[in-house]
Order: structure tokens, then C-alpha cells, then sequence
């Protein structure tokens, strides 16, 4: 692939702003008057249009359900046998420095019943009873690390392949490469209630140009978009004449100060905005879904009712060719001890807590698998399912577990991948990952090439040297491909 910016980037800062911003507003003079090279390089002109990718993809959309907090490998889906057996005995190999605060030293087993299930298998607690079923469509990484070991800086390691402020996140890198495939919706969504830790940096564009940036849906609002709907009772028309003189100032502020290059997106996202007022309230009304629909996904419950609607919803935008949807689970019902920025978190009552995270997350997480295979969609789009780090195996206080980047575990279900199959390992505790080892640049390279990008080369220019999204490493999981 040709890199999408770079072209543009040559060009004088004067000459870049009008390139860019021309057919945005469908000025044909304008582009004709930019000559040949503007019309060759559609990605510097329209940076939304879709673009091709290296190679055939086999995944055209990707959900992620981010478990914010940091869900414990051991408790959810790397069982351990012997953890069972040594629980209270000393940990062999306990780091103190694992962890944000301080631990045991001693083996915590965990509290929850155990069973095999699918053709695979799979060994699965019981807080998942709905997820047990779809094991065989899942393909486990359970042998995930990286470096931070708290929350906010973890989450942009996960996202954004390394944590320094200011990079683009995967959805943005991905937005990037191909364009959008529907130019009523924004490519690259995020849905929340309370805004996790790490906040924007998860899924920012970091140095690319805001064009490709998330829009941020607040689950916790009546109105998940601001400012959608028209002012005043004005026409189409109206607002037509009064983005056109918004545009016509902007050219000529850009013109007197061509060092501003944020001016471009700024005008991309009045367009998309308009678009979207017809797009955008059709494709989050989940009114229009069947009871049964409605059901499946756990609406009506007040435990899962959040998650149900945002995965749902993930699903009608994904339908309707949004490339990129990440949901951050919140809180469900009841007192579980975490706090609602990371309900994962499990520092003082592990039992209590993944038991109401696992009810606010498994049905709607399984309907959104069973929904997207009835459709056909799961042929090409993928989910995932993890959080920022797993927890660790000896015990904080009497019933919790501290942070662990050592180890965890990342399930992907769907187009792509194979199902019901099991990559890398811990060690017989699941403290540490020591078998084909996968940190989040592997994973990067390997959602790109599923995307058909080639992740050596997509790349972007900025402070005077060619970045990507995996930095200097990543490998393609080429094993786990179906």
C-alpha cells in the first residue's frame, strides 16, 4: 500500500491544506485547478475513501470488548490445576515488583467451578455459562505480556503499541490504511460509560491527522452524539450554504496560516457530521430490533443492560461498515468492590468481583457471537475479548490479586482465526507467559495482516522519521490463522 499521507506531506503546507480539503466540500474546480497529482492520490484528497489494501483480508471489521480493569488469566480462561493444588503454599518465583502494591508470596487458588466444554475442550468457569458455548469459535492467546503494570499506561501499551503519549491507536492506524467503507458513518467508533483510565490516549490519533480519530459514544447519555441533530429548524439547503461559507473562511484562514494542520480535519469532521444526521440515528436505534433480538442480548436486564445495548449496537454499526468498534466495559449492578473506571480490578475480593463482571458481560458477549454467525457476518468480521493485563497467581490480602502484565489471556472469535485453538502458555501457576510468547506488537501485526495491511509498511512521517504501529518489532501469528 502506498502510504496514504505521505504523498501530501511533501507538499508545500498551502498547497497540502487545499489538496486535502478540496473535494471534501465536492469542489470539482478546485481539483482540477490542483492539476493531475491531486486526483492520483485520493487518500491525500478524501482521506476517508476506501483504499486497497496489500492483499486480500480476510476481516473487514473488527469489535473489541476491552474487560478495563484487568480480568485474572487463572480465573477466566487459563485454567491451572496445580494453582488448585498449592493454594496457600509459597509461590516459587513470586516478584514483588509483579504488581502495582504488594503481594503474598502464597498460591491463591481459584474460587469458581471448572468444566470442559466444545468439541475443543475448552476449560471455562462457570461465571460463563452463556460464552461456554461459542469456545469452539475462539481462538486463545493465552501467553500475552507487556510492560506497564498499571492501568492508564497499560491500556495505551495495548492500544497503541508502546506507552509514550501522542501515538495513534490501532483503530486509528487501521482507519488509516483503508479508508472507511460507509462515508454516512465514522470509520472507527468507541462506546463507554465511565471513561476509563488512560482516558482519550487509548484510542487517539496521535500524530495522524484527526481525521482518524474514534467518535466516542457515551453509553450513559440519552443522546450518545452531541450536537447531531439540526439547529433552529434550519433546511438541508441552509445548512448546505452555511458549511460552504464555513469552508470558504477556513481556506482562507488556512491560506494566511498554513502551519495549522488540523484545519483539514476540522472541516472532514463538519462534513461527516452532516452526513450523519440521517446515517447516525438510524444505525444506533436499537428500537427497530425484534423483542426476541432484544432479549437474546439481555436489554431488559439490569445487570447487563449497558453492555447488551453497546454490544448490540456494535453490531448494527458493524453491519452498516464501521471497520473498528471498541466497547470499555463498565459496571454492571451491586456492590463488587471495583471502581467503575476499572471494574476488573480485583484487589480485595476476587470471587465477588468477577462474578458480577462475568454477569454483566457474558450474555451480551455471546449473543453478539451468536448474532453476528446468524447474519453471516462472523465470516468477516472479528471480536476480542481482553483486558489491559491478567493478575497474579499468589494471593493480595486474603482473597485478591494484584496487576500482571507477565501473563493474561486475549481470546479472538471469528473471521480468520482458528477456532477452538489454544496458543503459547504460562508456566503451571499462569504467572508468567513462557511458551510462544505474544506481546502486543505480535498482535498488531497479526490484526493488521487479517485487515490485509502489512504492518512493515504502513507507516506515517512525523519529527523526521517513518513510524508504524508496531514500532520496531511484531511478528504475524502466522499459527493461529485459519
Amino acid at each position: 500500500m502506498t502510504n496514504p499521507i505521505g504523498a501530501a506531506e511533501a507538499l508545500p503546507p498551502r498547497r497540502r491544506f487545499l489538496r486535502e480539503a478540496g473535494l471534501g466540500f465536492g469542489s470539482l474546480a478546485l481539483a482540477s485547478m490542483l492539476g493531475e497529482e491531486a486526483r492520483a492520490s485520493s487518500a491525500a484528497v478524501a482521506p476517508l475513501a476506501p483504499r486497497a489494501p496489500h492483499f486480500p483480508g480476510k476481516v473487514k471489521s473488527i469489535i473489541w470488548l476491552f474487560m478495563t480493569g484487568g480480568p485474572s488469566q487463572v480465573d477466566t480462561w487459563d485454567y491451572k490445576p496445580e494453582l488448585q493444588k498449592r493454594d496457600g503454599q509459597p509461590l516459587a518465583g513470586a516478584d514483588p515488583k509483579t504488581g502495582f502494591f504488594t503481594t503474598s508470596g502464597k498460591c491463591l487458588a481459584s474460587p469458581f467451578k471448572w468444566a470442559r466444554h466444545g468439541a475443543s475442550g475448552t476449560w471455562v468457569p462457570e461465571i460463563f455459562p452463556n460464552l461456554a458455548r461459542h469456545v469452539d469459535k475462539m481462538c486463545f492467546l493465552h501467553s500475552m505480556h507487556l510492560r506497564q503494570n498499571n492501568h492508564a499506561p497499560a491500556s495505551i501499551e495495548l492500544m497503541c503499541g508502546t506507552n509514550r503519549p501522542g501515538l495513534p491507536a490501532l483503530g486509528a492506524w487501521e482507519t488509516y490504511g483503508l479508508g472507511a467503507m460507509n462515508s454516512n458513518l465514522p470509520a472507527y467508533v468507541v462506546m463507554h460509560d465511565t471513561r476509563p483510565r488512560g482516558d482519550d490516549q487509548i484510542w487517539s490519533a496521535g500524530f495522524l491527522p484527526k481525521t482518524f480519530q474514534a467518535m466516542a459514544l457515551d453509553a450513559r447519555r440519552k443522546e450518545a452524539i452531541d450536537n447531531l441533530a439540526r439547529a433552529g429548524g434550519r433546511t438541508d439547503p441552509q445548512q448546505r450554504n452555511q458549511l460552504d461559507l464555513i469552508r470558504d473562511l477556513n481556506r482562507d484562514h488556512a491560506a494566511a496560516r498554513p502551519t495549522q494542520p488540523d484545519l483539514a480535519a476540522r472541516i472532514d469532521s463538519y462534513e461527516l457530521a452532516y452526513r450523519m444526521q440521517m446515517a447516525a440515528p438510524e444505525a444506533l436505534d436499537i428500537g427497530s430490533e425484534s423483542s426476541l433480538t432484544r432479549a437474546m442480548y439481555g436489554i431488559e436486564r439490569p445487570e447487563c443492560a449497558t453492555f447488551a445495548r453497546q454490544c448490540l449496537l456494535a453490531r448494527r454499526l458493524v453491519e452498516r461498515g464501521v471497520r473498528f468498534v471498541q466497547i470499555f466495559a463498565g459496571k454492571g449492578v451491586g456492590g463488587d468492590g471495583s471502581v467503575n473506571d476499572v471494574p476488573w480490578d480485583c484487589h480485595s475480593d476476587l470471587q465477588t468481583n468477577h462474578r458480577s463482571c462475568a454477569l454483566h458481560t457474558d450474555q451480551p458477549a455471546a449473543a453478539l457471537l451468536a448474532d453476528l454467525a446468524s447474519r453471516g457476518m462472523l465470516e468477516s468480521t472479528l471480536v476480542i475479548w481482553g483486558g489491559e493485563f491478567g493478575r497474579t497467581s499468589d494471593s493480595q490480602g486474603a482473597k485478591g490479586r494484584d496487576h500482571n502484565p507477565n501473563g493474561f489471556t486475549i481470546w479472538m472469535a471469528g473471521a480468520g482465526v482458528k477456532g477452538g485453538h489454544h496458543h503459547g502458555a504460562t508456566d503451571p501457576f499462569g504467572y508468567k507467559a513462557v511458551e510462544d510468547k505474544v506481546h502486543v506488537n505480535d498482535l498488531h501485526a497479526t490484526l493488521l495482516h487479517l485487515m490485509g495491511i502489512d504492518h512493515l509498511k504502513l507507516t506515517h512521517r512525523f519529527n523526521g522519521r517513518d513510524f508504524r504501529l508496531t514500532d520496531v518489532g511484531g511478528e504475524v501469528l502466522r499459527g493461529i490463522l485459519a
